[in-house]
Order: structure tokens, then sequence, then C-alpha cells
């Protein structure tokens, strides 16, 4: 068998991969006004899509966001997000809204979740404005971290500057 018979496409190939991906503003700051959210979360719902993944949902805070997809394991959860924040940052810094440089911080935060707990996962994102009246970003993103047993260190987690009364 010659070498290009073996890359054939992959057929009877089933996957059922929930993932929540979380990443913020970069110096967390409030930058995405809440008039413009929608805007926010359309384009990268967009960009979402045409990686061929499957949004299930959205929250764009000011100062973050999260988002709820089914994973298409073609490509690596690490060049989706680069993509998403890439485009649209792009797209951010092209709005008259913004007269602020727009950036996101490195990293992320990707988090994986059962076909169960779907809908318990899409009821949190969409109560975030209400979620975060309560608990701000950073105890909600250790938390989280926590509740999945993951080991990280302080140095590497986004900078978190609490803006009280926001």
């Amino acid at each position: 068998m010659s070498k290009n018979q073996n890359k054939k496409p992959l057929v009877n190939t089933y996957t059922q991969l929930y993932i929540q991906l979380i990443w913020a503003v970069k110096g967390r700051e409030n930058l995405i006004p809440k008039i413009h959210k929608d805007q926010v979360e359309k384009y990268i719902t967009g960009v979402i899509q045409e990686q061929k993944h499957k949004l299930i949902e959205i929250n764009c805070q000011p100062d973050h966001l999260h988002i709820f997809i089914g994973w298409n394991p073609n490509q690596s959860i690490s060049k989706l997000v680069n993509e998403a924040k890439t485009a649209s940052t792009k797209f951010i810094k092209k709005q008259s809204w913004m007269p602020f440089d727009f950036s996101w911080q490195r990293g992320f935060g990707a988090f994986s979740y059962s076909h169960s707990q779907i809908d318990g996962v899409v009821k949190y994102l969409k109560n975030q404005e209400e979620h975060h009246r309560k608990i701000p970003f950073r105890e909600e993103y250790l938390n989280i971290l926590q509740k999945a047993e993951m080991k990280y260190e302080e140095q590497y987690l986004f900078d978190f500057y609490e803006n009280k009364g926001v």
C-alpha cells in the first residue's frame, strides 16, 4: 500500500466533547461596554462556527469572556482560542466605540464537561452578570480551577485587578 492510500479521511469517528473557554481583557480592565456586548458575542460566535465548532453559549463581560462549545477535535483548543482572540481583537479595535488600545490577556482556561452537565453550564453562563454582583472574576476563576482539581501557580494566572463598584 502506498503512503497516499494511508491518508484516507477519518470515517466512523464520533466525538462528544464539551469545553468551556475563559479568557480575560488585558489588564483586566472593563473595556467591553455592556451596550456592545452583543456585537462582540456575535463576532466571536462567527469565528467559532467558522472553525467548525458548535457554539452552545457565550457570555462576554466587560473584562472577561466565557464560551461553551461542542468542540471539534480536528483543531487544537489552543489554535481555536488564538484564532478567536486574534480576530476579535482586530474587530474590537476597528469599532468607533473603542477609544482604548484593546487586547486580550495571554493564556486562557479550558474546562471539559459531560453531556449531562450542559444545561447547568448554560444556565451558569447566562447568569454571569448576576453572579458577578456577588463574586468577583478572580474568585470565580480560582473556584473553577479548584473544583476541577487543577494545580496552578499564582504567577501564571490572569492579571486580576478587581474594579470595585463596577
